[in-house]
């Protein structure tokens, strides 16, 4: 074998180009190798197979063979030299290449994403804030308000009186824009809370005082974040037809509503309890939200490049993710697919950071000889089956069986290690009303 020409370029901390100068000799031997494998089971008629002459595989199977030759060389020099040069790639190689010309080296190049060298920097003794929100009478009543309108009626109203903030209304409408009809702004039956602010802005407002059986035109604009581009943006006008209007009736807060609840036996101890449970509800949020500080700190810090390809992956999951939510909404799964598959850019950015975090938890886990075991799996399943009445080994073997054992294992090693980042951290300590 006659000697190889390769060129390693790094094209960016996370790409690499190799450059591949083959000599003839090398080709002519790869090609005489195809030809003779080729030449077993050619069919050509006059010639039994194996004894068609060389020229005429030239004329029958000429690109065939070329086409194996050259991926043949490809494949042979460049796992070859990712050995030899302690690269790992993380995606497909982009090969680039002009096909082979008699008598001359075959040259290729092949780029190809590998994982980004992180030395992370500043992840101890971080400087945090954590806000300690204290639950207050006003949020324990505001709670209660919450349960009152869970247990409320919703009854048809008696009088001739029109749509008022509050009502639940029963609406058939349809969008349109340049006069033809928007499917995903047209349905029948569709009942809306007026002044939830659930549809689009400025719908809402335009049914006040309408009445059971009337029709209004109007024109609202559309957000222009809306998921659906083709009408982001534009102004587009509506129909809506009222079917029917019913108003909310709230159940009194008094000792008769607390038997909506066995376990309590006056409104106080519900009170109470909706207290505890405000109160540990801002304890998992708070350490939410510190999580949340201490990997905008860390990003902020080291700042490193990931490979496109991970970042295309973790889009797609969000996509996919996004149009089951969509269909389970209720939407069309043709139409949620087309939605999710818009949203391509606007994730971009969300879908990038994920993946650097990603790679800068592991890589200070791994400084920090940082470790999931089986003990460790086996104590957050219990924790959760605990928290939610589940058997532990049931919801195990659900883990197990749907697949999710490995994501689960994932979560557990991003807590600890942002655990060990807080233990090390500088929290100070800020208390803050409720609501804020």
């Amino acid at each position: 074998m006659d000697e190889m020409n390769v060129k390693v370029e790094e094209v960016s901390s996370v790409e690499k180009k190799l450059s591949f100068d083959i000599p003839w000799n090398d080709v002519k031997k790869e090609l005489d190798l195809v030809y003779r494998d080729v030449g077993k089971t050619a069919k050509i008629k006059g010639f039994r197979p194996g004894k068609t002459p060389r020229k005429m595989l030239e004329t029958y199977y000429g690109d065939q063979a070329e086409d194996r030759a050259i991926s043949n060389l490809v494949n042979k020099f460049y796992w070859e030299v990712l050995k030899k040069n302690n690269i790992v790639p993380v995606s497909e190689p982009v090969v680039d290449q002009s096909g082979i010309e008699k008598d001359k080296n075959f040259t290729f190049s092949a780029t190809v994403e590998v994982e980004p060298v992180i030395e992370p920097k500043d992840y101890v003794d971080l400087e945090l804030e954590k806000e300690e929100k204290e639950v207050t009478d006003e949020d324990v009543q505001a709670k209660l308000e919450e349960l009152r309108n869970m247990h409320a009626t919703l009854d048809d109203i008696d009088s001739d009186r029109g749509i008022i903030e509050g009502d639940f209304t029963y609406i058939d409408f349809e969008g349109k824009l340049d006069d033809k009809s928007i499917k995903e702004l047209t349905q029948e039956d569709y009942m809306l809370e007026i002044g939830s602010k659930r549809f689009l802005p400025g719908f809402e407002e335009q049914l006040i005082g309408l009445k059971k059986g009337e029709t209004k035109e109007f024109i609202v604009k559309i957000p222009d974040d809306y998921f659906s581009e083709k009408i982001a943006g534009k102004d587009t006008s509506f129909s809506v037809t009222v079917r029917n209007i019913k108003e909310k009736i709230l159940p009194e807060l008094d000792e008769d509503f607390v038997k909506n609840f066995e376990k309590y036996e006056s409104l106080d101890e519900l009170k109470q309890d909706i207290k505890k449970s405000l109160e540990e509800e801002n304890k998992v949020r708070a350490d939410m939200e510190l999580s949340t500080h201490v990997i905008e700190k860390l990003l902020e810090k080291n700042e490193f490049q990931v490979p496109p390809s991970f970042v295309e992956k973790q889009v797609f999951s969000m996509m996919i993710d996004t149009q089951r939510r969509m269909i389970l909404g209720g939407m069309d799964p043709e139409k949620a697919a087309e939605n999710s598959s818009n949203l391509h850019d606007k994730l971009k950015g969300d879908a990038e950071k994920m993946v650097k975090t990603s790679f800068l938890i592991g890589s200070i886990a791994k400084k920090e000889s940082i470790t999931v075991d089986e003990k460790d799996v086996e104590e957050k399943l219990r924790d959760f089956a605990g928290k939610y009445a589940q058997d532990y080994e049931s919801l195990k073997k659900s883990y197990e069986e749907d697949n999710r054992m490995e994501s689960f294992k994932m979560k557990i090693f991003e807590e600890k290690t942002l655990d060990f980042i807080k233990e090390k951290a500088k929290i100070k300590l800020v208390k803050k009303a409720e609501g804020k």
